[in-house]
């Protein structure tokens, strides 16, 4: 299976409603966050997994797309995977209860690039 820009798109879009729906569904506040280390590891797997796809989308698109963070959201992955003991889950609070909503938004609008074909 191919994944291609769409498919990564799509998988985003999942996750981060997915995460969404946990923090409504168990109330998960800011304090939770930086304190509950089950809200933690709870929280990690989807940033991760957002992170990771993000860095695998092609340069194109993010080139298309400037105004998303792009950058940023795959480094708190790898911050996530290869320092996590060092995480700063008042970033983390406010990445997942402010920036991920409004992040989920702009991805409605990336522009895919276009394939040579069309």
């Amino acid at each position: 299976m191919v994944k291609d820009d769409a498919y990564r798109l799509a998988a985003i879009r999942r996750m981060g409603s997915e995460l969404l729906s946990y923090v409504r569904e168990y109330g998960i506040t800011a304090n939770k966050i930086m304190s509950d280390h089950v809200v933690q590891w709870t929280l990690a797997t989807p940033l991760y997994n957002i992170g990771e796809q993000v860095h695998h989308l092609s340069s194109e698109l993010k080139e298309a797309n400037p105004d998303i963070p792009w950058f940023k959201i795959a480094g708190m992955r790898h911050r996530l995977v290869h320092d996590y003991e060092s995480t700063n889950w008042m970033i983390v609070a406010q990445t997942v209860l402010e920036d991920i909503p409004a992040f989920l938004q702009d991805i409605e609008h990336v522009v895919l690039p276009r394939s040579p074909e069309e």
